[in-house]
């Protein structure tokens, strides 16, 4: 496998000769994670990194893949968390889940894979690279070490790679989140989960119903170039998905699942610059589960942010999470090191 040389606006998929004589010999995770850092070393401050065939890439993202491992005493080394302590992102997620456990509620970790691993050919420039290999090593390690502790981690990025080898593609081109059909994936896969679960049986039943359409935007990728830089505008597919009346699907507060996290959790339902309403995750995940989920989303950063909030919602109304049995926690995966850090913060008074 070798990786091949393109330019792009931003500095395109870079191949510097020293990095091939460096990692040829290496496994694909590790040209991956080479060639990844030296993308976002290039780039510099620069939000956005052309790829190739007209993918664009988030800076901070081709940072995090190119960082390797990110937790333990490695963290404090590669994280970009404001106070060193709080660099690594194990405790917090540990803390998190004891917390719940005490309380009775289940928690599952959703990280959205990185764009980049999925598309390690149009982001880092590996020729040769055939779907559905994996190239994210770290990514990996990380979340066996957390299941060997007991947290439920649902690892998209198998599904996400099978999908694009069927020629369905999990991530928008132009914008750093995920597409209508990443969403519809993610849905199906915690859908099949939680109609498992001991207490699913016990809840009423809403009728959803969904049609078809597209959209056309502009990401936040897109905008972030130059006005000369920026490509024709892209068109996704999206499932919109409505209620028996044809309203759209308002998150339910006393539902026994909340949806916790970033902006992943916003694309497609929120509007405005979040492109569309009524196809986003918790959308889907309401058809697929034929009741509403509770949303506690943030547009920043989904590690410490968006636990405040849930604590917050807990403080201020007693009966708050004796209403719940799960907390699906989502955000991208690039948060491991990108956040300000990762606190321990409390579920409940």
């Amino acid at each position: 496998m070798n990786m091949m040389r393109a330019n792009g606006p931003r500095g395109g998929i870079v191949a510097v000769m020293a990095l091939v004589a460096q990692v040829a010999a290496a496994e694909p995770a590790e040209m991956f994670r080479v060639a990844t850092a030296a993308l976002a070393e290039k780039a510099g401050s620069a939000m956005t990194v052309a790829g190739a065939d007209g993918w664009l890439f988030l800076t901070n993202e081709l940072r995090h893949t190119g960082a390797g491992p990110f937790w333990g005493e490695a963290a404090r080394k590669v994280s970009r968390a404001a106070k060193p302590e709080e660099a690594d992102p194990m405790p917090a997620i540990l803390d998190f889940k004891r917390q719940l456990d005490a309380l009775g509620i289940g928690l599952v970790l959703v990280p959205v894979p990185p764009k980049a691993v999925v598309y390690p050919d149009k982001s880092a420039g590996l020729s040769g690279w055939v779907v559905p290999e994996r190239v994210d090593g770290a990514l990996g390690e990380f979340y066996a070490v957390l299941r060997a502790k007991g947290v439920r981690v649902v690892d998209l990025t198998d599904a996400f790679l099978a999908a694009r080898g069927k020629g369905e593609e999990p991530y928008c081109r132009q914008d750093s989140h995920w597409s209508g059909a990443g969403c519809e994936l993610a849905a199906g896969q915690l859908g099949a989960m939680i109609r498992n679960e001991g207490w699913y049986g016990a809840v009423p039943r809403q009728e959803f119903q969904s049609k078809e359409t597209t959209v056309t935007l502009s990401g936040d990728l897109r905008e972030a170039l130059a006005e000369g830089e920026r490509p024709e505008r892209e068109t996704v597919r999206l499932r919109v998905v409505s209620g028996k009346d044809g309203k759209p699907v308002v998150p339910e507060r006393g539902s026994p699942v909340v949806l916790m996290g970033d902006s992943h959790n916003l694309v497609f339902h929120a509007g405005a610059d979040m492109h569309a309403t009524g196809a986003g995750l918790p959308d889907q995940l309401a058809l697929e589960l034929g009741f509403a989920v509770d949303l506690v989303a943030v547009r920043g950063s989904g590690a410490t942010p968006a636990r405040i909030n849930l604590y917050r919602n807990g403080r201020a109304d007693a009966g708050y999470l004796k209403a719940k049995k799960l907390v699906i926690w989502c955000f991208a995966a690039r948060e491991f090191t990108e956040s300000q850090g990762w606190r321990l913060v409390p579920v409940s008074k």
